[in-house]
């Protein structure tokens, strides 16, 4: 509830749910910007709701909260879909932050209009309205794996090692393990590739990085 006022406070509409079930269907049956989501609820644990939602389609951006602050623990979040991490007990000042970071991101308003789609492989990408088609079917994708294929589309042609990703993408404080980058990036080739079990657009480089071709 101090969540809740001091949000409102600051010109936010907030709903709430007090265990992971009602979260869920609050998610599922309704429109919102951002996605505050406790991991320690009753009924389903944040990871299993932030998990259910992507699965079902929903691409909201996500900030975990929680109280462990073991790396794997940050780690599994990440890899579950969400674009950010925080560890109790944190300043209000730090969340607030963070939320307009993440809101200015994901709200194409804030940005320059794109004059075209952009072509990565097989996949078609607007990276301002964060959207993406293959074939001419629309693909769900999180802001976070949009925000992460931008950036390396940003730096194409070039190595970009996996620290870079995490620091550029991620905005966070600690560094997990490579395992979430090779998870995104085969995600990512799976919707842009021909064969992404043998990828020409996203290469990697071994003990540096990958390198997209564009």
């Amino acid at each position: 509830m101090g969540l809740k006022d001091n949000l409102e406070f600051e010109g936010y509409q907030v709903d709430i749910a007090d265990d992971g079930d009602k979260g869920l269907e609050m998610i599922l049956k309704n429109e919102h910007h951002l996605i505050l989501l406790d991991v320690m609820l009753p009924s389903m644990s944040g990871f299993d709701v932030c998990r259910t939602a992507r699965s079902k389609g929903i691409t909201t951006p996500v900030i975990l909260l929680t109280a462990k602050g073991e790396e794997i623990d940050k780690v599994l979040g990440l890899e579950l879909g969400a674009d950010d991490y925080m560890t109790k007990p944190f300043s209000l000042r730090e969340l607030l932050a963070r939320i307009k970071a993440i809101l200015r991101r994901a709200d194409p308003g804030n940005s320059k209009p794109a004059s075209r789609n952009t072509i990565v492989g097989k996949m078609e990408v607007n990276f301002t309205n964060y959207q993406a088609f293959v074939d001419g079917a629309e693909t769900k994708m999180s802001h976070k794996e949009f925000d992460f294929l931008h950036y390396l589309w940003d730096h194409r042609n070039s190595v970009v090692s996996r620290d870079n990703l995490l620091d550029n993408v991620w905005d966070i404080d600690y560094i997990p393990s490579a395992r979430t980058v090779d998870n995104f990036i085969l995600k990512l080739r799976q919707l842009i590739e021909e064969d992404f079990k043998h990828p020409k657009i996203i290469l990697t480089v071994h003990g540096v990085g990958y390198k997209l071709i564009g």
